[in-house]
């Protein structure tokens, strides 16, 4: 209530005074300061602080007041009052004097601080530049975070705090907030006070317009000023630019910094420019011998620059050409000692279409050198050696061929070989030295259930009309073995042809899969699709047969053979698969390993295959006369019904078997039809594998020789035992 609105009290209004009077001396008699409160009359006001006036009986009173960044409050009807500067007791009386001639019961008045705030201004490159609110306790990263954190392209490294000063001047803190960043170490940051001014710099790098770019625009163009002091590299690298030096950081360091060399980087000739002086690094003879010796100091405002390869070998003009199928064909100067790998790996390296088994290297004075790369570095051909490069020679690197394509004429005649025949896939094929009959014939698709392996022939060029054909028995190979110095020879433009057999069964033809001969399996033979096939440590015989797609219809799973082609002297094993499938006995199973053959023979075959000591011929008035498998599960009659039994015209009861013991032939009588009756087993003669079973017709039963003594029946049975040694 102002002055100028008081009346003379009535007596109500002295009772009512009387009573707020005692209940401000009881208010009084409570209101004991604490040590805390007791202290807090002494804190010195500043800018940012927060007040609580209490004056009771005045609602504009009831919010607190903070005193602004000229250390004033504006008070209700008094208008402002300067603080800044003042205890809290000492601001309690300057207060109270101001308020005394408007408002009545001023001794009630009570002020305290509430809360202690800090005012500053955070300018420079943040989001929100200005004036920020905070606590007592604030911090500069708590004032940047107010002004809506950095803008892009600020420079950490030198933020400043700025203060005024008791001579009215304005001391500059200048600290590294990138280093508490890393390392956050708050001792680095500078303590704040009100109105202090955070100021955050631009980086040189956003030049004199402000830019949006993001940390890897940065890091393309280095992260430092250009003050004297950071260390620049361009050249080779892949991002060239300007970085700030830090104590104990190698020339290795700051490559990475700058995102490491190029591969066209001549690293043996980097250079260091110190001081104006240039000091050359070999940095491949440091990563090779590890000698910190060779490492450049590297200090500040030091230059660094990579070159490229190509200058390590730029001496004059001593031009080479590399055309064809690298990566950078073209012109190039070499050094007196520079090798073919030197240029050509100056050149980029072939490309994936390059032929590297037919470069070629044609010399100034117009001849040309073949060289295959590939048997190279593969030491396939002992004694081959890198061809010699001197000036004006040109390197060619031809595409590879594609094999897909049908037309002949991508094989050149002086690398290609014919095989024609019963094979899958008869033609014109590439040849390299290093292959032999056996991969060419499984390149071709292998031999076709109709072919007649036995007699393959091979004929040379025919340029070398003096050289006879060459035959080879390639069936007894895989069956019985044998030295694979006995495989004849090939080489560019031979011919080889495999024939057919008379009869022509059922034909199949199969994909074949491309693949080097040291993780090959071989499958031929009577198999779905044979050829060669891709093989791993991890793949057994069963994997193999399977990929082949199985045993045809008409395979002998008794008589697989593998031909063994790692084990030196050259081995085949036997596989009796039918017997596996019977039993499950895993050891019947042999070990493959690359390069191996697998070899599937059929079984309308194996007359020819098998040698007459494991097979029984059965002769005369039977259906089917012939040779014929025999184990010891079998008798007489198993052999009788092989063969379509006797005929109509047999004489039955004159059976002969014939079998030689000790190089002497033995004979003995069957008679079948009084087996027949009596059925006797014991009757039965034993039979064993190379015996001959002669049934002879009613025809020669008038004969008396063979009719009134054994010793006629004997005669014949020899006669019989020496044409059968023929089958």
């Amino acid at each position: 209530m102002s002055a100028k609105n008081r009346k003379t009290p009535n007596r109500s209004q002295v009772l009512a005074g009387l009573l707020l009077f005692t209940g401000l001396v009881l208010q009084l008699l409570f209101m004991t300061l604490s040590p805390a409160q007791a202290s807090q009359q002494e804190v010195t006001l500043r800018p940012g602080d927060i007040l609580v006036l209490d004056l009771p009986g005045e609602t504009s009173f009831s919010e607190p007041f903070q005193i602004d960044l000229q250390g004033f409050i504006m008070l209700p009807e008094a208008g402002p009052v300067q603080l800044s500067g003042l205890s809290v007791s000492e601001a309690h009386g300057k207060i109270s004097g101001e308020l005394k001639p408007i408002f009545k019961s001023i001794e009630r008045l009570n002020l305290y601080l509430k809360e202690r705030r800090l005012i500053v201004s955070v300018l420079g490159y943040v989001k929100r530049p200005g004036p920020v609110d905070l606590k007592g306790m604030g911090t500069i990263q708590m004032a940047i975070n107010k002004a809506g954190g950095l803008e892009q392209g600020a420079q950490l490294d030198k933020l400043q705090v700025r203060r005024a000063n008791a001579e009215n001047g304005i001391d500059v803190f200048v600290f590294d907030y990138k280093k508490y960043l890393d390392t956050g170490d708050q001792s680095l940051l500078p303590d704040l006070q009100p109105l202090d001014t955070i100021f955050v710099p631009a980086s040189p790098l956003t030049g004199n317009v402000q830019i949006e770019f993001d940390a890897r625009t940065l890091a393309a163009s280095g992260d430092a000023s250009e003050d004297g002091e950071a260390v620049r590299v361009f050249g080779e690298v892949h991002r060239p630019g300007v970085f700030t030096f830090k104590d104990g950081a190698s020339l290795i360091d700051l490559l990475m910094r700058a995102g490491g060399v190029t591969r066209y980087a001549g690293v043996e000739q980097i250079r260091v420019i110190t001081n104006g002086q240039p000091r050359p690094f070999n940095m491949r003879e440091y990563l090779d011998t590890g000698n910190p010796e060779l490492m450049p100091v590297i200090g500040k405002g030091d230059t660094i620059f990579v070159p490229q390869a190509s200058d390590q070998i730029k001496l004059g003009a001593r031009t080479v050409y590399v055309m064809g199928e690298v990566f950078k064909p073209g012109a190039y100067e070499t050094k007196e000692n520079a090798s073919f790998f030197d240029i050509l790996a100056n050149a980029g390296g072939p490309t994936r279409f390059a032929e590297v088994r037919k470069i070629r290297i044609l010399r100034k004075d117009g001849q040309v050198q073949p060289f295959d790369l590939q048997a190279f570095t593969e030491k396939t051909r002992p004694g081959l050696e890198l061809p010699a490069i001197f000036p004006g020679d040109a390197i060619l690197v031809p595409e590879k061929t594609d094999m897909n394509e049908k037309s002949w004429l991508k094989v050149t005649p002086d690398s290609a070989i014919m095989i024609v025949g019963a094979v899958n896939r008869p033609g014109r094929y590439e040849w390299a030295d290093e292959m032999n009959l056996i991969e060419l014939i499984a390149h071709a698709g292998g031999p076709r259930s109709t072919a007649d392996t036995s007699k393959i022939k091979i004929m040379a060029r025919p340029d070398l009309d003096t050289v006879p054909p060459v035959i080879f028995d390639f069936a007894r190979f895989m069956t019985e073995g044998g030295s694979l110095y006995d495989i004849p020879e090939l080489a560019a433009g031979y011919t080889v042809e495999v024939p057919e057999l008379p009869k022509d069964p059922n034909d199949n033809r199969s994909q074949w899969v491309r693949q080097e001969s040291e993780r090959s399996i071989y499958v031929m033979g009577s198999v779905v699709a044979p050829g060669r096939y891709a093989f791993n440590e991890n793949l057994n015989f069963l994997d193999i047969v399977a990929q082949a797609q199985g045993p045809s219809p008409n395979a002998d799973l008794q008589n697989i053979r593998i031909s063994h082609r790692k084990e030196g002297p050259a081995r085949v094993s036997k596989v009796n698969l039918a017997l596996y499938f019977e039993t499950g006995d895993e050891s019947l199973l042999p070990e493959i390993k690359p390069e191996d053959v697998i070899y599937v023979p059929d079984r309308g075959r194996e007359w020819l295959q098998k040698p007459k000591e494991e097979m029984v011929r059965v002769l005369g008035a039977v259906g089917r006369p012939g040779r014929y498998s025999f184990d010891n599960s079998m008798t007489i009659l198993d052999l009788l019904a092989e063969a379509g039994g006797p005929r109509s015209d047999a004489l039955v009861e004159k059976i002969v078997v014939v079998n030689i013991r000790d190089g002497q032939s033995h004979a003995q009588l069957f008679d079948l039809f009084n087996f027949a009756r009596s059925s006797d087993y014991t009757q039965l003669p034993v039979v064993r594998p190379g015996d001959t079973i002669y049934v002879p017709d009613k025809s020669q039963s008038d004969r008396a020789r063979f009719r009134e003594n054994l010793s006629d029946a004997i005669s014949i049975v020899s006669l019989i035992s020496t044409l059968a040694t023929g089958f």
